[in-house]
């Protein structure tokens, strides 16, 4: 049961944030440096199986870890945010042509943020229920 509200609750903050930041924030910053290279909608299967493995592993590295052993969610899962935005910000900075040092600095950052800001609620409403150890 904690790990299915651990999910539920880290996949719906998570892609509800991301969703508003990618519409008003990432949309505008990416076409405006990358133009006509970015495709006009995205690619489902890519993307749906990205968030269902980043927030897989999220729970398996922090999320259940802090809820039994009642340690902090925020810096690991900032960490985990930081790895992953930062493999694909800082690869893409150094291998293309068009990829701009604001895209890289705004995506690594939002990802830190988000994947601790996810993870941080899952955990808590987790907590809530009565399913875990002490406060975040």
């Amino acid at each position: 049961m904690p790990v299915i509200v651990l999910y539920a609750v880290t996949a719906a903050v998570f892609l509800l944030l991301d969703a508003v930041m990618l519409r008003f924030v990432m949309q505008p910053l990416f076409r405006r440096h990358l133009g006509d290279q970015l495709l006009d909608g995205i690619r489902l299967a890519p993307a749906i199986a990205f968030y269902a493995l980043y927030i897989a592993g999220l729970i398996w590295l922090v999320s259940l870890p802090a809820l039994r052993g009642g340690t902090s969610v925020w810096l690991p899962a900032a960490v985990i945010g930081f790895m992953a935005y930062g493999t694909y910000e800082f690869t893409s900075f150094a291998v293309m042509r068009n990829w701009h040092w604001q895209m890289v600095a705004t995506d690594v950052i939002w990802g830190m943020a988000l994947t601790a800001i996810s993870a941080a609620a899952g955990v808590w409403v987790a907590r809530l229920l009565g399913l875990g150890g002490p406060a975040l």
